[in-house]
C-alpha cells in the first residue's frame, strides 16, 4: 500500500506579513502612579488625622481650642477626600505606529478624555529612524528632527525596528 498526497493542487495558506506584526503604542508620560499612590496615601493620612484629633484623650479641655480643632478637622477632611479622588488626566500625546495601515499616529487626549490623531505620517513618508538606548528618533526626508520618542523596554524597541525596517532607513 502506498500513500499519495491528495492535496496537491490545493496551496498552503502562506503566513501574511502582519501575523508578527503588532501596532506599537508608546507614550509619553511620567510615572504617574507613583505619584497617584503617594496622593491616596497622603489623603488617607488626612481624614484618618481629621478624625482622630477629636478621639485623641484629652481632646476637649477648653472651649477656646475647639474653634480651632473643627477648622483644622474640616481643612484635613476637605484636601484627604479631595487627594483620595484626584484623577490624573495626562495631556501628554501618545504614538500609535499601526503596522496595517504603515504609519505613525500622534494622538492626544481632548477634554473628555478621548484621544483625537494630532499627527498621521505613513511610513514611506518618513527619512529615516535612529533607534538609541531607552529611545527613538523620528526623522523627516529633509532630515530635520520630526519627533524624540521613550522606548520602555528592548522589547518595543525590537518590535518598533521590525516594522520600520521594511519601508523607513533605520540609522546606525
Amino acid at each position: 500500500m502506498t500513500a499519495t498526497n491528495t492535496n496537491t493542487y490545493r496551496e498552503e495558506a502562506t503566513s501574511s506579513r502582519f501575523e508578527n506584526s503588532v501596532p506599537v503604542m508608546i507614550t509619553f508620560a511620567p510615572n504617574w502612579k507613583a505619584r497617584l499612590i503617594l496622593a491616596r496615601m497622603v489623603g488617607a493620612f488626612l481624614i484618618v488625622s481629621a478624625f482622630s484629633m477629636w478621639l485623641m484623650p484629652g481632646s476637649m479641655i477648653s472651649a477656646d481650642v475647639w474653634p480651632i480643632k473643627m477648622v483644622a478637622s474640616m481643612l484635613f477632611l476637605i484636601v484627604g477626600v479631595s487627594l483620595l479622588t484626584i484623577d490624573i488626566m495626562d495631556p501628554r500625546p501618545d504614538a500609535y505606529f499601526d503596522p496595517i495601515r504603515r504609519e505613525v499616529r500622534v494622538l492626544q487626549k481632548n477634554e473628555g478624555g478621548r484621544p483625537q490623531t494630532v499627527l498621521r505620517r505613513s511610513y514611506d513618508s518618513l527619512g529615516g529612524a535612529r533607534f538609541e538606548e531607552n529611545e527613538v528618533h523620528l526623522f523627516d526626508v529633509d532630515g530635520s528632527l520630526l519627533m524624540k520618542l521613550p522606548l520602555e523596554s528592548a522589547d518595543v524597541s525590537r518590535a518598533l525596528k521590525g516594522q520600520l525596517s521594511k519601508s523607513v532607513t533605520i540609522f546606525g
